[in-house]
């Protein structure tokens, strides 16, 4: 089984120590992020792995090097083209495949157990995004068959969705957690809708989501931490302990 592990981010919030080595190689409990998220998918199953690097790239791959990952990189160098386009850009590395591979944040800690996903990810998702009920500004809008529909920002009320006058009140509010399933057709949808070069990933499942089944998969007693930024790192190397 294949993940992909976003690992190109520039780390701003975690700044000093992103000035002098990538997001994905902060230490957490004595080990890069990277492993802790490459060996948890590991664990569960997942033994081919594509890293994408864009911040301090050479890093990443001498690290890389000196493990027993089986791993290809996604060279984001020359751009960073953000959640999308980096899968986009990773389609050669993905394909050829007929089950859905997994998209993981290196920056996301979490007690989420892989192998439940895949046992909610519907045949016919598009993509199957992991999400919970916690407080946050920015919600996914669900409908009762858990099917998305929208995205709003409580804090402006901003609403964004392809159904005209969508009403979020009428729809479950939920987290999204950076996990998410997808099914190898993405790359023929995104290209379809017109989506290519450097585009957020949430961008896409908003102007499709009326058209192409995605889904979220909520999970009860989810533990996660950002771990990209300062003062989530001792809740992180906690969780992961």
């Amino acid at each position: 089984m294949k993940a992909m592990v976003f690992a190109a981010g520039l780390g701003t919030r975690l700044r000093p120590l992103t000035d002098t080595m990538p997001k994905a190689l902060v230490p957490i409990a004595g080990k890069p992020l990277l492993y802790h998220v490459m060996n948890k998918l590991r664990t569960a199953g997942y033994d081919e792995f594509i890293v994408n690097v864009h911040h301090f790239p050479e890093q990443i791959k001498e690290y890389l090097a000196g493990t027993d990952f089986n791993y290809k990189i996604s060279d984001e160098s020359r751009e960073l083209l953000e959640t999308g386009g980096g899968i986009l850009h990773a389609e050669d590395l993905i394909l050829p495949s007929e089950e859905p591979f997994l998209v993981h944040n290196v920056d996301i800690v979490s007690n989420l157990d892989i192998a439940w996903l895949r046992e909610k990810t519907r045949p016919e998702a598009l993509a199957t995004l992991v999400v919970s009920d916690r407080p946050t500004r920015r919600y996914l809008l669900f409908d009762e068959d858990m099917r998305l529909v929208g995205w709003t920002d409580t804090s402006t009320g901003e609403v964004r969705s392809p159904h005209p006058g969508l009403d979020p009140s009428k729809y479950r509010k939920l987290a999204f957690a950076g996990i998410h399933n997808l099914s190898p057709r993405i790359f023929e949808c995104m290209r379809a809708h017109g989506f290519s070069g450097r585009f957020p990933v949430m961008d896409f499942y908003l102007k499709v989501c009326a058209l192409e089944p995605i889904f979220g998969a909520p999970v009860t007693n989810l533990q996660l931490v950002d771990a990209g930024k300062l003062e989530s790192l001792p809740r992180a190397e906690a969780l992961i302990s």
